[in-house]
């Protein structure tokens, strides 16, 4: 009972949204972009306090908040797959890598490629790919690993696909760890390029040092890759995704093309991932194979379902939840795969659908209840 109700409050607060005036909807969400823009400096009591950096042992809080961000880039992307298409993607982690090994491959002066290329063409030693041609390289290079890994499993469903998935992402790791000729392997590469922009105290505009600023940037990125993943969870696109998750078969027959629906959603995910990757190799300035294990990608389903599949702003939340939490409370980092096992099992007995989940989501599983009660009264 406690579930319905608590769907039902959900509804009802989706509703009241949806019926407010356009101005007041406008106001609110610019008012919440300004206080995400004014976070890297928050520190007025009592809101300070959840700022990471009050210890001497905590992180950078311009830091965390950039990771943070650029986790929910990845949980959105990851929503396109898993909660809208209804695809389980453990490899996504994968695109995430690619992303990153893209920008350091082609940009950094320090990448095989690079030098390979300053000899063959008799370049200076220290030309390297800009870094604004960096970034459409890395997104086709995710797009087409996603086609390339969908063409074929794709009509796979289920655990079978997320097996595949899974040895994917492990490939790309392994892969990048063994080629030495091409990604230094373990070593890694270093001098991985940063967005341009003037200098300040003789330092670049984006730097290690000033991590705001790359937060700034990738709160930008992340506020427009939510209105287009809005506006397309809306389109046609959007509602054939909803169809195959539902029942691919029924779709099928109602003239829904699903091979090619589910592939749009797998090209768009690793789209999305891959941009994420190279926001994150830029701003560590160094991309290794070790910063891709198997187990953000595990991290990285946990965010989009304990958030809400299905549900964008859940997945923020999810994102945000397990990004900013285990940085926040450091001195107990030995209890964090307790506390995280525990949080996982506590969503997954009171709140299935996810803390926030989408209202069709939320119908779902009070549908799914009515029906095990209805069900358990007959026997």
């Amino acid at each position: 009972m406690s579930q319905i109700l608590d769907a039902y409050r959900g509804l009802r607060l989706g509703d009241r949204w949806d019926g407010a005036p356009t101005v007041v909807r406008w106001a609110v969400m610019l008012l919440v972009i300004a206080f995400a823009f004014y976070l890297p400096y928050l520190n007025i009591l009592p809101f300070a306090y959840i700022r990471t950096d009050l210890t001497s042992s905590g992180s950078d809080w311009a830091s965390v908040l950039f990771l943070v961000v650029v986790y929910m880039i990845v949980a959105v992307g990851l929503n396109v797959v898993i909660g809208l298409a209804g695809l389980l993607d453990l490899g996504y982690v994968g695109f995430y890598a690619l992303g990153a090994y893209s920008i350091a491959l082609f940009g950094s002066t320090n990448s095989p490629v690079v030098q390979a290329m300053q000899s063959k063409f008799g370049l200076s030693e220290e030309w390297a790919v800009p870094f604004a041609v960096c970034i459409p390289i890395a997104i086709t290079m995710s797009l087409i690993a996603g086609v390339f890994l969908g063409a074929p499993t794709l009509r796979l469903r289920g655990d079978y696909l997320a097996i595949v998935t899974l040895g994917f992402g492990e490939i790309i790791r392994i892969t990048a760890r063994n080629l030495d000729n091409v990604t230094n392997g373990a070593a890694g590469i270093t001098q991985v390029p940063v967005p341009p922009g003037p200098e300040i105290d003789g330092r670049a505009f984006f730097n290690t040092i000033d991590a705001e600023r790359w937060y700034w940037l990738a709160l930008t990125i992340l506020i427009l890759i939510i209105w287009l993943a809005r506006r397309l969870e809306h389109s046609r696109v959007g509602r054939a995704w909803l169809a195959i998750r539902e029942d691919e078969d029924a779709a099928s027959v109602m003239g829904v093309a699903g091979f090619k629906f589910k592939l749009w959603a797998f090209a768009i995910g690793a789209t999305l991932g891959g941009l994420a990757g190279l926001l994150f190799g830029s701003k560590q300035q160094y991309v290794e194979p070790n910063a891709f294990m198997v187990n953000l990608s595990f991290l990285f389903v946990a965010m989009v379902v304990i958030g809400g599949s299905g549900n964008i702003f859940g997945a923020l939340l999810g994102a945000f939840l397990l990004t900013y939490l285990p940085e926040r409370f450091r001195e107990f980092v030995d209890w964090r795969p307790f506390a995280f096992g525990v949080a996982l099992v506590l969503v997954m007995i009171l709140r299935p659908q996810g803390l926030v989940p989408s209202r069709r989501r939320a119908r779902e599983f009070e549908d799914r209840r009515h029906e095990a009660e209805e069900a358990a009264a007959d026997a």
